[in-house]
């Protein structure tokens, strides 16, 4: 029998401990250091003698019962087996993106379970829903920053919003070419408000008073904050700022900020240059974390701020502007010039709009019968393998 080292494995340290932990199915596990020395002589398919020869300041029946144990701990995997077969495909199908994107999807899958809920029950201050540890003094709702300058933004009702939902979803288009007129302030004021500014409050009971937006988001915990880089709004210097959503304010936080610099902090895309505007969505960790403690809500920041995109977009687009948004950005060198510290607060989506240009150079042409005829291999695909359906869900 020869086994090898599973691909889908990640160590560190944690503790104190060193770790390793196995994925998609395996669980962590603390080791010795010296195991990544015997896991290294298993690097590809080997048999015992020959990791043996490998480590030869070891015996053979160390090295066996070592594998034994990396086995039961599935870190081992044996040849012509299921588990080295779905090891193979995992390391193939995510193999441009590994060991990053692979682990953390697969270390916060199925986190939440039945027996987790009846956990959380049991904790102090805790629910059917998730655990609540309350370790310290509950964070701020809000982020403010007292003393800095601020502008004070208009608050009055929009007509444009009342631009029918079909409207806004069919005319909503990702954008990267703009004009050089600038936004007016009102205009920058309703869509800020909008996305970010609150609805209404709850009570979460000992997590104290909560908002909810026009997005959702999971729990109420709110833990996205919006900046803004700003180069062209009527009214507003060029420069750094936060939105103070519970006063409905911009909070200056630095001066000066150019087209150049927009286009270097959205990792060199030209396009970001002609925006008037950049909103950096910010998570503030322990908002979310103060009450939601698996890793797996990483996860609902992510679909957080996805949520609250979408929303700026459609509300751009009714108010006539050109929305755009990136997942590609320098997270360091926007934390940096945001002031944040990419650790407590760091920066997770950045979102953009300016008016748009009346001829995008930018845009993708529309498709005609002869993209549907060049790219037909590329439109559909077709499984020939066959599907298993597990028996409760089976159909009769």
């Amino acid at each position: 029998m020869r086994l090898r080292r599973r691909r889908c494995l990640v160590c560190y340290w944690h503790e104190g401990e060193f770790v390793a932990h196995p994925y998609p199915d395996g669980a962590p596990v603390a080791l010795h250091p010296a195991t990544a020395e015997v896991l290294t002589a298993f690097e590809d398919w080997t048999t015992l003698k020959q990791a043996t020869a490998a480590l030869d300041h070891l015996t053979e029946a160390t090295v066996g019962e070592a594998a034994s144990v990396l086995r039961e701990h599935r870190l081992l995997i044996a040849e012509d087996t299921h588990e080295a077969d779905l090891d193979a495909q995992i390391a193939h199908a995510w193999r441009s993106w590994e060991p990053e994107a692979p682990f953390f999807h697969y270390a916060t899958q199925d986190t939440v379970t039945a027996e987790t809920r009846a956990q959380a029950a049991r904790e102090p201050h805790g629910s059917d829903e998730v655990p609540v540890v309350l370790d310290g003094p509950l964070p701020a709702i809000f982020t403010a920053y007292p003393d800095v300058d601020r502008i004070m933004l208009p608050r009055r009702p929009d007509p444009r919003l009342n631009t029918g939902l079909g409207n806004a979803l069919y005319g909503r288009r990702t954008h990267r070419d703009f004009t050089t007129e600038p936004v007016d302030l009102p205009t920058l004021a309703t869509l800020l408000a909008t996305c970010f500014a609150p609805v209404d409050y709850i009570d979460a009971g000992p997590l104290g008073a909560l908002i909810r937006r026009t997005s959702p988001a999971g729990g109420a915990r709110q833990e996205l904050d919006a900046y803004l880089a700003i180069t062209n709004v009527k009214g507003v210097p060029a420069g750094i700022y936060h939105y103070n959503s519970r006063e409905h304010s911009l909070e200056s936080l630095a001066e000066g900020f150019t087209g150049e610099e927009a286009a270097y902090l959205c990792a060199g895309q030209d396009w970001a240059e002609g925006a008037a505007f950049l909103v950096v969505l910010v998570a503030v960790v322990e908002r979310m974390r103060v009450k939601y403690r698996m890793p797996r809500c990483y996860r609902v920041s992510l679909l957080n701020a996805g949520h609250l995109g979408q929303t700026f977009a459609l509300t751009a687009t009714a108010l006539g502007l050109g929305p755009a948004q990136t997942g590609a950005f320098g997270d360091t060198a926007i934390a940096r010039r945001l002031g944040i510290d990419n650790t407590a607060r760091i920066p997770v989506y950045v979102l953009a709009a300016g008016h748009p240009h009346p001829e995008p150079g930018n845009a993708p042409p529309p498709a005609d019968l002869d993209t549907f005829r060049t790219h037909r291999a590329t439109l559909t695909t077709t499984s020939t393998r066959s599907v298993h359906v597990p028996a409760p869900f089976a159909k009769a």
